[in-house]
């Protein structure tokens, strides 16, 4: 088993990956707001794996992609880096979407007519990588992850285990910095989750990455640096080990 050293982190508590300030995120409905969350406010520091747990429909998701710049909260900012996520044009915070940040979901969202070689390349592609030298990238992922016997199999062909890891492999091809992950494990069964949860503390670890993942498995949050817990619109550290079984 992968753990994590909790102190290791440390080093870096003063070079913050990520900072929000005072996130709110509402919706109108009718003439009535529903206020998703308020006022969040924390940071990520760099070589930190941070756990995000709560209840379907806290706002999880809905946070990290606020924290991936694929959606916008309402008032508040996140900093990364020099960026100041709010101020970025449509097209600017695409390139920091496809530089800074590594994105893994529950749903693998693989193309399944495309090879796994393919949909792990295609993010190079569209970067205006050559396809050798994507391709070439790829391949090297498929062996990180344990895939490359798999490279010419088509996503559909692949095992919901399979699909993940080629899914991790594609959020890390551009090299990110940040990597968020929601619900990476929810779809699998206990033993292939583990398999899984044990790929991504690896690839935080080597890759010195800074990760966010939200996760329903208290075993795996346990596992991480901290854990922060949304809950009723608003976020708490709590200590890793007062999570139950």
């Amino acid at each position: 088993m992968v753990r994590l050293c909790r102190g290791a982190f440390y080093l870096h508590l003063n070079q913050q990956a990520l900072r929000v300030e005072g996130l709110r995120k509402s919706f109108r409905s009718g003439a009535s707001e529903l206020v998703l969350f308020d006022n969040l406010s924390f940071e990520l520091a760099r070589g930190e794996m941070l756990a995000i747990v709560g209840a379907s429909g806290a706002g999880k998701s809905t946070l990290l992609h606020i924290l991936g710049a694929v959606d916008k909260p309402s008032t508040g900012e996140i900093y990364c880096a020099q960026f100041r996520l709010s101020s970025l044009s449509e097209n600017a915070a695409a390139d920091f979407r496809n530089r800074e940040v590594g994105f893994v979901w529950q749903f693998h969202y693989l193309l399944p007519e495309f090879t796994a070689l393919e949909n792990i390349a295609m993010p190079l592609l569209m970067r205006g990588d050559s396809k050798a030298n994507a391709e070439k990238e790829a391949l090297q992922w498929l062996q990180e992850v344990g895939l490359a016997q798999r490279s010419h199999h088509r996503a559909g062909e692949l095992s919901g285990g399979e699909q993940q890891r080629a899914a991790l492999a594609r959020a890390l091809i551009t090299k990110p910095k940040i990597l968020l992950a929601d619900e990476p494990t929810g779809d699998l069964d206990s033993r292939t989750a583990d398999t899984v949860f044990e790929l991504i503390a690896r690839l935080h670890r080597d890759f010195q990455l800074s990760s966010v993942i939200a996760t329903h498995n208290f075993g795996f949050a346990r596992r991480c640096h901290r854990v922060l817990r949304l809950e009723n619109g608003k976020i708490e550290e709590i200590a890793p080990a007062s999570l139950a079984e």
